[in-house]
């Protein structure tokens, strides 16, 4: 079953009702027609008894001794069916923010992850029937979801291709809305967003990710280093070459050897005045 639109009129209408009745029937009282009077007094608190005020962003769920008769989603005041009752539900976007889970990633190394879920309702009536609290259930689901998905990718990668935590975020968290908008549309629940606020490895392996993650780093950095300078050194003998300077095979070698360390090293060169020669 999905939200319906309930029975209602303007609630103006039984506040004049009441007014009408409840003065109708203190006049009569006045007169000594007493079951009349009392009649009419007994309707008019009926009639406002039944008035609802309903506030922007909100909506009213209408019960009659259990059965279901609809919701009002329209802010104002309104008249609903007599002995009725109602329960309200907010409407307005709200936000959930996970405490920080312990999950092992797809290679079994245990991160810290978090995230913030924003949500409203859209069917009230499977929001407060089909679910013993949606709030409660919203939390719950989306721990589940956040740990599961988490458990589908390593923490980051660091050869090879595909998606990582850390590398692909925006990917992770569109994936975690999807998920989530899948377990949550049984409790009438839309899932606006859903982004990573925290993701970290555990304490217990922090420092050694972080010895791996310079290592990685540092060979990074070697590696375009070198790529740069084996193309400077090119430059170099070619522009040589092209100003008419020849060099043998042994003297290529040399200078190679020196503009590689002069460029390659992490220390300042020291220059060396060569009186000699090379042969």
């Amino acid at each position: 079953m999905k939200e319906t639109k309930a029975w209602s009129i303007n609630g103006f209408l039984g506040l004049f009702l009441f007014i009408i009745g409840a003065g109708l029937g203190a006049f009569l009282l006045t007169q000594e027609l007493i079951v009349p009077g009392v009649i009419l007094i007994v309707l008019g608190f009926v009639f406002i008894s039944v008035i609802t005020a309903v506030q922007p962003n909100e909506a009213s769920v209408i019960t009659f001794f259990g059965s279901y008769l609809g919701t009002i989603r329209k802010s104002g005041l309104w008249l609903i069916v007599p002995f009725s009752s109602r329960r309200k539900i907010s409407l307005r976007i709200r936000n959930f923010n996970s405490v920080k889970l312990k999950v092992n990633d797809v290679e079994g190394n245990p991160i810290e992850i978090a995230a913030v879920v924003v949500f409203k309702v859209v069917d009230t009536y499977k929001a407060l029937f089909d679910v013993d609290s949606y709030e409660k259930f919203v939390e719950i689901q989306s721990e589940t979801a956040l740990r599961h998905v988490a458990s589908k990718y390593p923490y980051d990668r660091y050869e090879g291709e595909g998606y990582s935590l850390r590398g692909n975020a925006d990917e992770v968290a569109s994936e975690l809305s999807i998920e989530l908008q899948h377990r949550l549309a049984v409790a009438g629940v839309e899932v606006i967003e859903s982004r990573l606020t925290h993701l970290a490895y555990s304490t217990e392996i922090a420092s050694s990710m972080l010895q791996r993650q310079q290592a990685s780093a540092i060979l990074a950095a070697r590696q375009t280093i070198v790529e740069g300078a084996v193309g400077m050194v090119q430059m170099a003998i070619a522009k040589l070459e092209a100003e008419g300077l020849q060099l043998d095979e042994e003297k290529k070698a040399a200078m190679i050897n020196n503009l590689l360390v002069a460029i390659v090293s992490d220390r300042s060169a020291s220059p060396v005045i060569n009186t000699g020669t090379l042969y």
